[in-house]
């Protein structure tokens, strides 16, 4: 997929809490599109994107920008899967191909809730992607991320070739005695990677869910998640591993179904909103699933 121009979409958004729940203001440019937002569980305000372009090519850039006001709660998703063509050797004026950019950023204010929740990206072979992931947030803030990456279409016999895809995730807090740091996370995948026994040994799916919680967990309380967490692992297949944050928890997959991925990291958001005595979550209206991930677990809950 080819464009004469590369886009630079830009949303700029801000979240405040009302009398009857979460509400927002601001907008956004081509290619990214709101769409109608609606009222979620405790008043949080659930927001879809879209990306009208149909994909990313390279040299596109999508630029993110969210606030949250005090005592605020949102819930961004995506319309569906975003998809990253190829750009190595697809031009003879630019062989090494070009990179593709997301930049997310929110700043929380005290007592907000975010959770970020994308449907999965799609690397076609020979894309570069590169997306980021910067949260500031207070001490009685909270924030929940999980994303999935498909690295090469694998239904049509696809890797990732001469692509690569970049992540990086920082999370900080606000504390009186100032800024501190409670997860940097960088990653680079590249198809030696993806290929590599001492990489993702073929497997070409791969998630990441970060939860950054609204008080500290103790010792106790935090081994009771993790235990909850690994047993909603159960009649899933690939990689799943978990384990603790300054103040919260991060949770990794890698296999070859984005399906499991899904279902466990919607399992573990289940959890995280058990953790602060709020309703269970609803599956988004937009995600095209078939079957309801929480519904194996909900016994527990």
């Amino acid at each position: 997929m080819h464009r004469l121009d590369p886009w630079h979409g830009t949303c700029n958004l801000q979240f405040f809490a009302g009398s009857s729940g979460s509400q927002h203001q601001g907008g956004c440019t081509a290619p990214l599109k709101l769409m109608r937002a609606e009222r979620g569980e405790n008043g949080r305000c659930e927001l879809p994107l879209l990306h009208t372009a149909g994909g990313l090519v390279g040299g596109d850039q999508l630029s993110i920008n969210l606030t949250l006001k005090r005592d605020s709660r949102c819930l961004i998703t995506s319309v569906a899967a975003q998809k990253v063509y190829g750009s190595v050797g697809r031009s003879k004026l630019n062989p090494q191909g070009a990179w593709a950019h997301q930049n997310v950023k929110a700043n929380l204010d005290a007592g907000s809730d975010l959770e970020w929740l994308p449907q999965e990206l799609v690397l076609y072979a020979d894309a570069l992607f590169e997306q980021n992931l910067s949260i500031t947030l207070p001490l009685n803030g909270s924030f929940l991320s999980a994303e999935i990456v498909r690295l090469g279409r694998t239904a049509a016999n696809e890797t990732l070739g001469k692509g690569r895809w970049r992540s990086s995730i920082e999370l900080q807090r606000r504390t009186p005695e100032g800024r501190r740091w409670e997860l940097v996370d960088r990653l680079e995948i590249s198809d030696e990677a993806l290929n590599g026994v001492h990489g993702l040994n073929q497997q070409p799916v791969f998630g990441t869910l970060v939860w950054a919680a609204p008080f500290p967990l103790q010792t106790e309380r935090i081994n009771t998640l993790l235990d909850a967490v690994r047993e909603d692992r159960k009649e899933l297949e690939g990689s799943m591993h978990c384990g603790v944050l300054p103040q919260g928890l991060i949770a990794r997959y890698s296999g070859l179904s984005s399906r499991d991925a899904r279902f466990w990291f919607s399992r573990i958001w289940a959890r995280t909103r058990q953790e602060r005595d709020l309703a269970a979550p609803q599956i988004p209206r937009v995600w095209p699933l078939q079957e309801h991930p929480l519904r194996p677990a909900e016994g527990s809950f």
